[in-house]
């Protein structure tokens, strides 16, 4: 039986220059989807898997984020003064409890494996998960929670995946292919954002992980790959031959909020998926027939 997962690292050194100007002086983790940063939603589908860590890899300027995880005793006092339940149990009723949170730094930006490297003395010698909140999951059952049971089923690496057109294979990490139950597929080999004519399939990775600590045997040498960065996808594929990795097709809908575009589809999705909101958003919609 596989060991339970109780930590999650979030990634979230990067300075989000692509929504630059909005990001000069507020981390790209919070903005917001609706009324909830991303980095909010990436903790909430963290703690309906049952984590219980939560390991933030910052960077320089990330204090608003680290503020967002704390109580705000102004705001709480004069709230609860004006009697709004409601708006105390927006700010407070998800918040992680005291020792819950770790925060480390990513003094360069060296990629993805050297974020998660980062954080291997918080990690220790267990299994943990990683999510990143660029990728916003909108599903009935949270994603991570899919990816603990599917864990709990076979153990080893489980990442989620989802198959994309060919011609996008190079912006992502692809599985190279050994069985597919059409849920679960069972790989040989892992490439790192491979030419659409070199590519072992289309089935690519989304941002979230549960990983085998022995990733870090190999995040350890620090060896750079594609982009000149240290990727966490080079690592996993180096273990491969000693530890069981799956892909999950997860059941949900991704979107990609670390682009303008994708931002946007996800804060109409997520309001026509509130019922306090859907009438009046697709109301406006209409205005763009």
């Amino acid at each position: 039986m596989s060991r339970r997962v109780r930590k999650c690292v979030f990634p979230v050194g990067g300075m989000g220059t692509r929504f630059l100007p909005a990001t000069k002086a507020m981390p790209k983790e919070m903005l917001p989807v609706v009324d909830k940063p991303l980095i909010q939603y990436a903790v909430e589908e963290a703690i309906a898997a049952g984590i219980e860590h939560f390991i933030f890899v910052t960077g320089r300027g990330k204090t608003a984020l680290e503020d967002h995880f704390d109580h705000a005793p102004d705001l709480e006092r004069t709230l609860r003064e004006r009697g709004k339940t409601l708006e105390i149990a927006a700010v407070t009723s998800w918040m992680p409890k005291s020792g819950q949170v770790s925060y480390t730094r990513q003094q360069e930006p060296l990629g993805l494996g050297h974020a998660v490297w980062c954080a291997r003395d918080l990690v220790d010698n267990e299994p943990f998960a990683v999510i990143l909140p660029d990728d916003l999951i909108l599903a009935k059952t949270a994603c991570m929670k899919q990816l603990v049971d599917a864990h709990t089923e076979v153990g080893g690496h489980v990442v989620a995946v989802a198959d994309v057109p060919r011609e996008h294979t190079k912006r992502y990490g692809i599985l190279d292919v050994l069985t597919d139950d059409g849920r679960l597929a069972r790989a040989k080999g892992l490439v790192e954002k491979p030419e659409p004519d070199k590519a072992p399939s289309t089935l690519s990775i989304i941002g979230r992980y549960i990983l085998h600590p022995r990733v870090f045997d190999f995040l350890d040498k620090q060896v750079k790959g594609a982009g000149n960065e240290i990727q966490l996808t080079d690592a996993i594929a180096k273990t491969i031959d000693s530890v069981p990795f799956h892909g999950l097709r997860f059941t949900g809908r991704r979107f990609d909020c670390g682009d303008k575009v994708g931002w946007l589809h996800a804060n109409l999705s997520f309001a026509l998926d509130r019922p306090d909101m859907h009438d009046q958003v697709a109301e406006v919609l209409k205005e763009f027939k």
